[in-house]
């Protein structure tokens, strides 16, 4: 098992701006792969609790691309704040290989 794989979670308002978000992560090959997901989301926002339908992206990608995707994701995200969240994960070395051949230019 190989140990330096991240994944990051964000979410976009709509299937919309996640589809357009994974689609500048992927073609820039900032991430090999992007999981899409609607989800309920309840959260704190300026002071009022929110209830929303989001989608979920969840991104693979490697530690030497995580600060890059995480500037492309500020830079192009919908929201004033966009959830970032990551960590690192174990993977099958078969796996592990297959995300960094994706990632290379």
């Amino acid at each position: 098992m190989r140990k330096n794989l991240i994944l990051v979670l964000t979410t976009e308002a709509n299937l919309l701006n996640a589809k357009k978000l994974a689609n500048i992560l992927l073609g820039n090959k900032l991430a090999a792969c992007i999981s899409l997901r609607k989800i309920s989301s309840g959260y704190w926002w300026k002071g009022n609790l929110e209830d929303s339908n989001e989608y979920q992206l969840m991104i693979k990608t490697t530690k030497d691309k995580l600060s890059s995707l995480m500037d492309e994701i500020k830079f192009r995200h919908s929201y004033d704040l966009p959830e970032i969240i990551f960590w690192e994960v174990n993977s099958s070395d078969e796996y592990h290989e297959w995300v960094n051949s994706s990632l290379i230019d």
